[in-house]
């Protein structure tokens, strides 16, 4: 019987373990490394001295590949939502609509504030947001912005 219970412990660790490592996987300052090749720490001081990721991608040359994983992510996070029933299939396709719309304008500055306008919140903000954002965060790990709360 302890022998089931340990195993059974080892499983559910497993599972969270895995579903933690796909998280972080759609986090943005993963998504500028993986392009760009820098390290998560560099890029960290880079934000810290007032860098968007959108603006490190665009000076590497990245721009356009960092907006297609990024819409690809925003996409996976709005579909999960709809799973959970925190958005309607309408509400989610609204927004990805204006985020196609706004990709179109994007210089890499971060300036559209779309999750702001919709109160989904991507978590684009600089951690000070306390919601269920939608798991984004480049918050710089200290928060999750301003999410939509159902």
């Amino acid at each position: 019987m302890k022998m089931k219970k340990i195993a059974l412990g080892l499983l559910i660790t497993g599972v969270v373990s895995t579903s933690a490592l796909a998280y972080a996987a759609t986090r943005p300052v993963d998504i500028v490394s993986k392009l760009t090749g820098k390290t998560v720490e560099t890029l960290y001081q880079e934000r810290a001295q007032g860098k968007t990721y959108g603006t490190i991608a665009k000076e590497a040359g990245k721009l356009e590949e960092f907006k297609n994983e990024m819409l690809k992510n925003k996409k996976e996070i709005l579909d999960q939502k709809v799973k959970e029933g925190k958005l309607t299939q309408a509400q989610a396709e609204q927004i990805l609509n204006s985020i196609k719309n706004n990709m179109a304008n994007c210089d890499g500055t971060g300036s559209q504030r779309l999750g702001q306008k919709y109160g989904v919140g991507f978590g684009n903000g600089q951690g000070k947001g306390k919601g269920n954002g939608l798991g984004l965060g480049q918050g710089m790990r200290r928060g999750l912005g301003n999410g939509y709360n159902k």
